[in-house]
């Protein structure tokens, strides 16, 4: 497991040449959703309670820390297809566990910086929210969770194209229908029997919770850390797979 911080420091030092761009980068969807659902229709519209604004950035925070976690995939396919740097990875001595270890917490890391965003973001825009620690470990389970994911499919996808194919299927419906924009609770119950389905959506509500700083139910938390760990458990067995 030592040989994890080698893989990690590279995808920093990656991360660190295009901060700038990235940070625009993460900036763009929570300012657009924030101005086209929270100030173009939130001012005169309460949901639970609380103003729309303060709904949406939890779901914000949920569906862009998925984003950002799952966007490692593309480092990774580009290291496989392009630059060919995993043929390196798969001849030297590096654990196959310390590989997904540093690429996860690479994953984390990017999701977590882009929830700092939303979070400065909210900020500006007047909403003040509690980001305490239930908040923190939603974030990072959700982002460990999808950093797995992201991981076992790139091992999955043979070019990058596919990758893309992945995200249009699998993370953009997610990214609407997990309890971001709307509460589910709106939905007929057999919609929303499939919707809890959704990993994001025990995400959602932990993260919600939290930040309105209620004490958030733990099976959320239980769902995210089992499903994480599972997929990160596969992501192991994918990564030797694509080695052999």
């Amino acid at each position: 497991m030592r040989g994890w911080f080698p893989i990690y420091l590279r995808e920093m030092l990656i991360l660190r040449r295009k901060l700038l761009r990235q940070i625009a980068s993460m900036s763009v969807s929570p300012i657009l959703y924030l101005i086209a659902f929270g100030l173009g229709m939130g001012s005169d519209i309460t949901i639970h309670g609380r103003s729309y604004l303060e709904f949406l950035i939890p779901g914000l925070v949920a569906m862009t820390s998925m984003v950002q976690a799952f966007a490692i995939a593309t480092e990774i396919n580009v290291a496989r297809f392009y630059w060919g740097i995993f043929e390196e990875f798969q001849a030297s001595p590096l654990s196959d566990p310390a590989y997904v270890t540093g690429e996860a917490l690479a994953g984390i890391t990017r999701a977590i910086l882009s929830v700092l965003v939303v979070i400065l973001i909210a900020f500006l825009s007047g909403v003040r929210l509690s980001y305490n620690l239930f908040f923190w470990l939603a974030v990072i389970l959700n982002s460990f969770l999808f950093a797995s994911l992201a991981i076992g499919l790139a091992m999955v996808v043979k070019s990058h194209a596919d990758q893309s194919l992945l995200t249009n299927f699998v993370i953009t419906p997610m990214a609407f229908l997990g309890g971001t924009f709307f509460p589910l609770d709106k939905m007929p119950i057999w919609v929303q029997s499939i919707l809890k389905l959704l990993p994001l959506t025990p995400a959602s509500e932990a993260i919600r919770a939290s930040a309105y700083g209620q004490t958030p139910p733990g099976f959320p938390y239980l769902i995210l850390t089992v499903l994480g760990c599972t997929l990160f458990g596969l992501a192991i067995k994918l990564v030797k797979k694509a080695r052999d």
